[in-house]
């Protein structure tokens, strides 16, 4: 299964900060891979540049059993403490191949 987030930040936050902070939101998510379960992750930043777009967009691809694992772990708790205020939305979606 792939869990992917999209996230836009609200617009004080500059695409120069996005991107200065953009290496601190993949170590975040880069420790899900110690999660049983949890097999690898993909980060993406945006490369169009309007207001309708969302910024990044990381995807966790993970075993359906690992999703518990991951929503309790420090590190998800992290990336909501740390970024959840910056965020004017984000949007989860959970698909299969």
């Amino acid at each position: 299964m792939h869990h992917v987030m999209l996230a836009k930040f609200k617009p004080e936050i500059s695409k120069e900060q996005i991107t200065e902070m953009f290496p601190a939101i993949q170590a975040i998510y880069e420790n899900a891979k110690t999660i049983e379960g949890i097999h690898d992750v993909i980060y993406h930043r945006n490369c169009i540049d309007r207001p309708n777009r969302y910024d990044i967009s990381v995807s966790i691809v993970m075993e359906k059993e690992a999703l518990p694992l991951w929503d309790a772990c420090p590190w998800h708790k992290q990336w909501k403490e740390e970024y959840g205020d910056m965020l004017e939305k984000k949007c989860i979606f959970d698909y299969e191949d």
